[in-house]
């Protein structure tokens, strides 16, 4: 890249200035570097705290652009759903219904599948009232947990990335078993821990309890007890048309779709059309996760960008003293310059180049610092949706054009004021 003679001179003369008063540029770039650091740490804050809100979101909705469908579960949709969806990857429906793992027949330790650091007694009394229970229709309390079961037809983790803490996920390549295989939540694998309850699986509506072995434990993102099973091992103890679920207002399914099968989508909803649902109820949406926190996002990043700006100024403000007193030292430098025939604009170039070169420079440190904190923290934290993080280019971006932008407002006045100085001022010397 080659640079006019007006521009290398410029530059030359601004480095040499610069390797001249290090003390000086590297004191008046310490107040710049932090404001550079703070907008770099904002930028680069909002990136992540991005990513761990949308995470969540696409924990418990799905990724963004995935099709969504809530399908009743009445009559025979169900069987229309599953055998509609059956060898399908870029299909899958989940049920959800109560289940409880322990002794048959008792309260659970957290009634209404409530996550386990909650007070038990938040949940209301079935006997309370004036009429109360007959003898024996209250339930004894006993080693039991309650999770919310969910049936799912597919590997729900292409639409909701689910993190494995422990053990494996459900295997759909076999025919399915009598002892269905079960994952929980971290939640629910809490309360396992913490209770040791009886191997048994009591599903409302099942012809037996079932005898449950459990695979793996993943992060779905809930609050509450969960665990996923396979539908189809399921289905071997429940009758055709389980009973609504009470605690949910009725038994729904929930089916979702990659953005590519729209056309499945279309296929499905016809033909639960054509079993005797309604129309309006079967509505097609499209999970958009960061549309959902964009709102709060947005103002976050401009309260702290604010913060960061004014961290900033004072940056601006260093530069523009340190440039003012350089050009007073060297007034005759200057004045000696316009003798021998230097031109004014090439003078307040000089001046402005060296802020922008302090400026970018201090950028770059910036973000040197920025990548590695970045790191160091995450592998701190060891957050999972801070793993593999990347400094995002936005985040340079900004620094870099922070830099530039102090060097320009440090610079100006003092260019400006280098480009006056009138010759005579060289008889001083």
């Amino acid at each position: 890249m080659k640079f006019s003679g007006g521009v290398r001179s410029a530059l030359l003369i601004s480095g040499q200035g610069i390797r001249a008063h290090k003390l000086r540029t590297f004191l008046s770039t310490m107040s710049l570097f932090l404001g550079v650091l703070a907008v770099l740490t904002v930028q680069a804050g909002a990136e992540v705290a991005q990513r761990v809100l949308v995470g969540d979101v696409e924990l418990a909705q799905g990724r963004d652009g995935t099709l969504r469908l809530q399908v009743p579960d009445e009559g025979t949709a169900a069987e229309v759903v599953e055998r509609t969806l059956a060898g399908r990857s870029d299909g899958v429906a989940t049920t959800s219904l109560s289940a409880v793992i322990g002794e048959p027949g008792v309260r659970p330790v957290n009634e209404g599948a409530l996550p386990f650091d909650r007070p038990r007694g938040t949940t209301a009394d079935p006997c309370a009232g004036d009429e109360g229970c007959a003898p024996g229709e209250r339930e004894a309390d006993g080693q039991a947990v309650e999770v919310r079961l969910h049936a799912v037809t597919g590997d729900v983790r292409a639409f909701r990335p689910f993190r494995t803490v422990s053990g494996r996920w459900l295997d759909f390549a076999g025919a399915p078993s009598l002892a269905p295989g079960i994952v929980l939540n971290e939640e629910a694998a809490k309360g396992l821990r913490r209770h040791r309850v009886p191997a048994e699986l009591a599903v409302a509506g099942a012809t037996a309890h079932l005898t449950p072995r459990v695979l793996g434990v993943v992060a779905d993102g809930g609050a509450q007890p969960a665990a996923y099973v396979r539908v189809d091992e399921l289905r071997t103890w429940l009758p055709k048309s389980p009973p609504a679920d009470p605690a949910r207002g009725g038994a729904r399914m929930q089916v979702l779709f990659d953005p590519a099968a729209d056309d499945l989508a279309r296929t499905l909803r016809a033909r639960l059309v054509a079993i005797g649902l309604d129309a309006d109820e079967l509505r097609v949406d499209v999970v958009d996760a960061r549309a959902e926190r964009e709102g709060q996002l947005a103002l976050i990043r401009w309260i702290f960008l604010g913060m960061a700006g004014l961290v900033l100024l004072i940056g601006v403000a260093g530069i523009l003293n340190v440039g003012l007193a350089t050009v007073g030292e060297r007034v005759e430098e200057f004045a000696l310059r316009r003798a021998v025939g230097t031109p004014r604009l090439l003078l307040a170039a000089v001046v402005l180049a060296e802020t922008l070169l302090t400026g970018l420079l201090t950028a770059a440190a910036a973000i040197g610092v920025g990548v590695v904190g970045l790191r160091v923290g995450a592998a701190w934290l060891g957050h999972p949706a801070l793993e593999g993080v990347a400094f995002p280019w936005q985040a340079g971006v900004a620094g870099v054009v922070a830099g530039l932008v102090a060097g320009v407002l440090g610079g100006l006045v003092p260019a400006v004021r280098a480009a006056r100085i009138p010759i005579a001022a060289v008889m001083r010397a």
